[in-house]
């Protein structure tokens, strides 16, 4: 009898922390708003590529040309548990982007940041960031090159 009664105090236990263990594996994309949030809140140095942000660096009341194109913010510079520095923000969907000194990165979408030669092997999901930061942003020592859009998604 006394088996069944540990088992029964064990299990809850158990259950919390294989709860805990998948939360920590759940793919990881920040949603626009986060992203919105943490670009109007800033004081990294930004550069903006690709089609405007509405209220960022074009007029609020502007229509995006695409509902669905990925924003990605790829900076150089991580302190502690935050990125920042000179950042760069990309709008806009399949593209392959040279991102020299790329530290942290953060996107509404799935991008693949890879490293040492443009987009091509060796390449990381951002989606399965291994070290996540504040704000969403994921730690990408040596990134080279980001690409955005469905093409790696299999990796």
């Amino acid at each position: 009898m006394q088996p069944i009664i540990y088992f029964a105090i064990l299990v809850p236990f158990l259950a919390i922390a294989l709860a805990s263990l998948m939360q920590d594996m759940q793919p990881y994309i920040i949603s626009e708003a986060e992203l919105m949030h943490w670009l109007e809140t800033t004081d990294a140095n930004l550069t903006f590529i690709g089609d405007p942000i509405p209220g960022i660096n074009a007029p609020a009341g502007l229509t995006p040309r695409k509902a669905q194109a990925t924003r990605v913010v790829f900076c150089s510079v991580r302190n502690g548990n935050s990125c920042g520095g000179a950042c760069s923000v990309y709008t806009g969907d399949n593209v392959c982007l040279l991102a020299p000194d790329t530290n942290c990165l953060s996107a509404t979408g799935e991008v693949t940041f890879c490293a040492p030669n443009g987009c091509s092997c060796p390449c990381n999901l951002y989606s399965h960031c291994g070290t996540r930061m504040d704000n969403g942003f994921c730690w990408t020592p040596g990134t080279n090159a980001i690409f955005v859009g469905a093409l790696f998604s299999g990796l």
